[in-house]
């Protein structure tokens, strides 16, 4: 065996008489470390390689005394093995070295955590931002199910009269002012006659005639209307892209009307036709949406979309009345799939969907939710064909997709801006 060892008082190598045997004998013996403050660092950087730079005893299984070496209490020892020249030696974790790897283990957790919350954020924020236009899709088609049970007006009126004073009561919690003022009340009339009543009694009537996901395409071509009114009353710009969006939304449009408006002139109505009224609905919002730059003068936005659902809500609940709607006499044979299907349109057909509407608008978020209009009659489609069978025919088709490219191209005119 041979073995060298370092004097306590130095920290540089000495060399100690070595004691040889013949062969190639495996000694086991001990080290005994002794770090002083200053090269704790150094000494946990050298550790894996087995080697410590720093005063340290070496002592094998002889006494201390038998060695010449002074007698101490060890601060740290590692068990080693000797063959020849060759020593290997396992060095145990301290608490000093387990407490950082505990720590960088915990900061990786951290961070590994902290990815996650931020993906789950990520796909909430696109939640929010897509869910208006999903709920407004998906409404279509629970309408469309229930109306015959319900009649439209009432279906209409159920829409807008809860909804409304949920939006109203959500507005107030908020700390939003009441409307107040005669030009307020007046604005908000006007708004609800046009936006509400004429809108959502349209929307009723098409739909009970044509089906969900048809009609909500023609009901989002308004941008193309409100873009022509922006320009004649508030002189905003459509753009070269915006007026080719025009004309191609007017193609797309006459692509989904005509094979609908194919009619013997003899027993021809254009009121019996679902998707005149959905036409005349989609004017309707066009115009609504217009004139919400001249409520907001006089009263807050939100609190005056909840006052106007309401307000609006009840002359469709009078003409409801006096047509005698199924929903007035059988309101208790409806079944538990009816009902939730008019709290479906009316809590998030409605008030929720405005609400966060209004959320995202004040976030900043104008452009892209103009930019996704055309989700709606696509999430109405599919939904129309998954629960009621509903598909386009060929003309038609081609004609929605004319009519969605035309909603983008007059939504990229705003974005350019």
């Amino acid at each position: 065996m041979a073995w060298n060892c370092c004097s306590p008082a130095t920290t540089s190598p000495v060399a100690v008489p070595a004691i040889y045997t013949t062969g190639i004998t495996r000694n086991r013996f001990t080290i005994t470390l002794r770090r002083q403050k200053n090269l704790s660092s150094q000494f946990q950087s050298t550790t894996k390689n087995g080697v410590v730079l720093s005063n340290f005893r070496a002592r094998s299984k002889s006494t201390e005394a038998e060695l010449g070496i002074d007698p101490s209490p060890p601060s740290d020892e590692i068990e080693c093995i000797g063959t020849g020249f060759d020593v290997e030696c396992v060095y145990p974790l301290t608490d000093e070295f387990s407490e950082n790897q505990k720590t960088k283990l915990s900061q990786e957790s951290d961070e590994t955590t902290s990815g996650w919350f931020s993906l789950a954020g990520a796909a909430l924020e696109l939640g929010l931002l897509i869910s208006p236009f999903f709920f407004w899709g998906t409404a279509m088609v629970a309408m469309k199910e229930v109306l015959p049970k319900t009649g439209p007006f009432f279906m209409s009126a159920f829409r807008l009269i809860p909804a409304g004073f949920l939006l109203v009561g959500f507005a107030a919690s908020k700390g939003r002012r009441l409307p107040s003022g005669f030009n307020a009340w007046l604005s908000i009339s006007a708004f609800a006659l046009v936006d509400a009543s004429c809108f959502q009694g349209f929307l009723a009537e098409g739909l009970d005639r044509t089906t969900a996901g048809l009609g909500s395409v023609i009901i989002d071509s308004q941008p193309l209307t409100v873009a022509i009114l922006a320009s004649l009353f508030f002189g905003e710009s459509i753009g070269y892209v915006g007026a080719a969006g025009l004309i191609l939304g007017v193609v797309g449009l006459l692509l989904l009307e005509v094979p609908a408006l194919a009619f013997d002139a003899n027993n021809f109505s254009l009121w019996e036709s679902g998707e005149w009224w959905m036409l005349l609905a989609a004017q309707s919002m066009a115009v609504g949406t217009v004139m919400v730059r001249w409520v907001s003068k006089y009263s807050d936005p939100v609190m005056a979309t909840g006052w106007h659902m309401v307000i609006g809500g009840l002359p469709l609940m009078a003409i409801s009345i006096l047509k005698h709607d199924p929903a007035l006499s059988s309101f208790d044979e409806l079944t538990t799939n009816d009902v939730v299907a008019l709290l479906y349109t009316s809590i998030f057909g409605s008030a929720i969907s405005y609400g966060v509407y209004f959320y995202n608008a004040t976030r900043g978020s104008l452009t892209k939710l103009s930019s996704l209009t055309f989700l709606t009659p696509m999430f109405a489609s599919v939904f129309g064909f998954i629960y009621l069978g509903e598909t386009f025919s060929p003309l038609q088709l081609v004609g929605a997709f004319i009519t969605v490219a035309a909603i983008y191209m007059v939504n990229y005119k705003t974005e350019a801006q």
